[in-house]
């Protein structure tokens, strides 16, 4: 299993990106992804990390690709993902 750290930033507040993130728990768990931490950064409520523990990079890609659309609609800003993925 990898653990993934994505940041990027948001247009809207942290509790409304927030909503969206978690109203899609039982997709993403679908996908083998398991949040374990999402927040705001303590000097920019604009930029969000996540930490998600990924069973399989496919399906995980295949999430992202399939929910585009609600990522966006969420307030993600996808060009300025950062992505790092950890053994």
């Amino acid at each position: 299993m990898k653990t993934q750290v994505m940041t990027f930033r948001i247009r809207n507040s942290f509790p409304e990106w927030a909503r969206h993130f978690d109203s899609h728990a039982e997709m993403q768990k679908a996908a083998g992804m398991t949040p374990i931490f999402r927040g705001p950064h303590e000097d920019d409520p604009q930029k969000v990390c996540i930490v998600i523990q990924i069973s399989d990079d496919a399906k995980a890609d295949a999430f992202m690709r399939e929910h585009e659309a609600e990522i966006l609609e969420s307030g993600h800003i996808l060009e300025t993902t950062e992505v790092n993925k950890y053994l």
